[in-house]
Parts: structure tokens; sequence; C-alpha cells
């Protein structure tokens, strides 16, 4: 019985606790626009960036001409915080010549209560650069994995 307590607190000594990252998606369906975006972030001191990724679709007819569904990418995410249910992405895509120098910037704020998987916030969208700036807003819906 020695044996067997013995080598158990060796298994239980040897083995590493795993850390799982952290998911956050959050997406809006309004009369203006389609959105959609996800990041990850390691559960480490830090919360270093493993990816983000997205797409934006402007449904409304004040929507920016060169501007069909934009493709997010992790370039595209210019600031994110998450601390303490407190989640804050920020995205500038620049949509280069073919959007006639008009950039995309999208603002996320939200707060996840205690315990909680689903939460929600706010976007703000400003279209730059074009005839006349183009500026949203909305509820946005979150969540975590």
């Amino acid at each position: 019985m020695h044996r067997f307590f013995l080598a158990l607190t060796a298994f239980l000594g040897a083995a590493q606790v795993a850390h799982a990252d952290s998911r956050f998606f959050c997406s809006a369906d309004d009369k203006a626009v389609r959105f959609t975006v996800e990041s990850g972030f390691k559960a480490e001191p830090g919360h270093e960036l493993n990816h983000f990724r997205g797409a934006l679709i402007f449904k409304n007819e004040t929507a920016p001409k060169p501007f069909g569904r934009i493709t997010l990418d992790s370039d595209s995410l210019t600031n994110r915080w998450l601390h303490g249910g407190e989640l804050r992405v920020e995205v500038l895509y620049d949509g280069g010549k073919a959007a006639g120098g008009q950039t995309v910037n999208l603002a996320i704020s939200a707060e996840q209560p205690d315990g909680a998987t689903a939460f929600s916030g706010v976007y703000d969208l400003a279209v730059d650069g074009g005839d006349e700036p183009v500026v949203l807003s909305g509820k946005v819906s979150c969540g975590s994995k």
C-alpha cells in the first residue's frame, strides 16, 4: 500500500496543469450591418493573442460602394483588451486602392458577468475617406468558449 501512495504521489506531481486558451466571439446583425469576429487569447499572464478573424457586411443604402463583404484577419486588429470580464476590440480595415482610400474602423466594447459565457455590449463603426463619413452603432452579442 505504501508503494501505491508513493507511485500515485509521483504521478500526480509529474502531471502538469492544463491551461485552456480563451476564445471570444462577437456578432451583430441589425438594419445597417452584419458582422462576426472571433479572437483567441492564451490563458496565461498577458493574454497574448492567438488568432483573430471575422467578416463584415454593410446592409443599407448608406454603405460605402466599394465595400461588399470585408474579411478581417489578425493584421486588421489594432487594439484588444481582455481583463476582469471587460472585452475591448478595435479593428481597422484599409481597403486600399479598390476602396478609394476609405478605411473602416470597428470598435467593440462588452462586459462579461462573473462566470457567464454570454455577454453583451455595443459596437461603433466608422468609415472615413469617402465623400461623406459613415458612422454606425448598435448592440453586439458576445460569448466565450
